[in-house]
Formats: C-alpha cells, sequence, structure tokens
C-alpha cells in the first residue's frame, strides 16, 4: 500500500485565525494529492498561555474547533491527524491528538501521557496527563499509533503500538529548542523507527522557540522528507508499506525479544 503523506510545520498565525491558517493548508496539501495531513502539537492557541487561559482556549471533542477541521477533513477529502486542548470537567485541559477520516467522521483520540516538566516548563500545571495509551487506529494506510512530543523520549510508547500491529507512528509536536535538542528530536525519531521498524512521523511546530524540522523515518530509518529549519512549510512524501513487512522479516527483531528477562 503506497500513499502520499503531508506534514503541516507551523505556528500559531500572527492574526489569530487559526482555522483559516489550517484550511490553508489542507487546500495545498490536496492539491499536492495527499491522502493523510498531520499538523504539530498545540495547534488551536498561543504558546505558553497561563494555565487559566488555557481553559477558556479548551473545548470538548465535539465543540467547534474539532467541528471546522472534520469538516475541513471533508471538504478536501483528506485524513487528518492534529492536536487540540479538549476541555476536562475535573480539571486542567487534556492535550488531545486526533484522527480524523476523509467523510470528516473522529476515527480515534489520545490523550497525552507523559507532561513536560523539564528546562523550566511546566505542562502538569497547564494539562491533566491522560491515563492509556492510544489504541491502534484502523486506516486505509495500515494501522496508525497516536504519541505527542515529549512521548517520543519513552521508548515504550512506540513498542506498545509496534506490538499492536501499528505501521505508522505519528507524533505531533512543539519540541522546544536548546542545547542538543535538534540533534535528539532527530535521533529519537529514526530510533523509534529503527527498532520498531515502522514508519515514524514528526509533526514539529514552527517558530524561534522550537526545532521544528518535522520529518517522516522509514522502517530502516532513512529520512524519507525533512523540513530544513523550523520555519512554515508543507512537506510530502511518498510512503510504501510494503517496508514495514520486509523490514521486519529481513531482520525480526519484534519476534527475538525476550520479555521474560525485561522488568
Amino acid at each position: 500500500m503506497t500513499f502520499v503523506l503531508a506534514i503541516a510545520q507551523c505556528g500559531y498565525p500572527a492574526d489569530g485565525d487559526v482555522l483559516a491558517q489550517v484550511a490553508s493548508w489542507c487546500a495545498e496539501a490536496a492539491s499536492r494529492e495527499a491522502q493523510l495531513l498531520v499538523f504539530p502539537e498545540d495547534l488551536m492557541s498561543p504558546t505558553h498561555l497561563e494555565p487559566s487561559k488555557l481553559r477558556d482556549y479548551a473545548e470538548p471533542l465535539d465543540g467547534p474547533f474539532v467541528t471546522h477541521l472534520r469538516e475541513l477533513a471533508r471538504r478536501w477529502g483528506l485524513w487528518i491527524v492534529f492536536t487540540t486542548y479538549e476541555a476536562n470537567p475535573n480539571g486542567a485541559p487534556y492535550n488531545t491528538a486526533v484522527v480524523v477520516d476523509r467523510a470528516g467522521e473522529v476515527r480515534g483520540t489520545y490523550r497525552k501521557c507523559h507532561l513536560y516538566d523539564a528546562h523550566g516548563v511546566f505542562e502538569s500545571e497547564r494539562n491533566t496527563a491522560g491515563e492509556s495509551l492510544c489504541e491502534p487506529i484502523d486506516t486505509p494506510f495500515g494501522k496508525l499509533g497516536l504519541a505527542i512530543c515529549y512521548d517520543l523520549r519513552f521508548p515504550e510508547v512506540a513498542r506498545n503500538a509496534a506490538l499492536s500491529g501499528c505501521e505508522l507512528v505519528v507524533y505531533p509536536s512543539a519540541w522546544h529548542d536548546g542545547p542538543e535538542k535538534l540533534n535528539h528530536w532527530r535521533t529519537l525519531l529514526r530510533a523509534r523507527a529503527i527498532e520498531n521498524e515502522l514508519f515514524v512521523v514528526g509533526a514539529g511546530k514552527a517558530g524561534k522557540r522550537y526545532v521544528g524540522h518535522s520529518l517522516v523515518a522509514d522502517p530502516l530509518g532513512r529520512v524519507l522528507v525533512e523540513v530544513t529549519g523550523n520555519g512554515e512549510e508543507l512537506v510530502t512524501c511518498e510512503v510504501d508499506l510494503a517496508a514495514v513487512a520486509a523490514a521486519r522479516e529481513a531482520m525480526p527483531a519484534l519476534e527475538h525479544r525476550r520479555p521474560d528477562l525485561y522488568r
């Protein structure tokens, strides 16, 4: 199965009209014959809002933001992966990834489990952590797994996806810049692809705070496409899922695991 995947590396628009920005990226992706379009983390709101203000942006999954994205998916015939701040009646909102199909139906969601409390950023003050990993999502592009940004540093997340049958894991991210952070981003994305023999998509947020460098790595860790910098750009590449089976047949590492020895 071969398909065209697009990543829209973007930031929060200067005029605040996120929906217009998203519509523009959808139109461009469709014009390039993409079938799956991935957006970065922190799509719907300005960066680093105070916790109380972030709650003002949060919506239920049947609210206006997700509804509009569903309409865009239907209009352009795209599968779309994006994030939203999901309202939580019991506390701070969830940072939630959503998969919508080309008919505009929600096919899967995932609440970010690992919250980034490091380097002076305290995500746990702004969001509530999810309590379960993503279940594989059936798509025309094979089984898809979801994780978000900081989840990338936890190899168990991608391994769980691989053992659950996923052929593609998508990481919408707002990966902060800093010493060695770009190196970590690129290395970890490729490592997750190599060790699990699947495709990995890292959709990075644009802007001076972030490393950008959205990329797609294949099951051998080869980078199929990458944004060279942290500016706004839409990139596409062709993904051939036959590469997953080929890699796993040539190097059956998943079959050679010794979980009886692992803590």
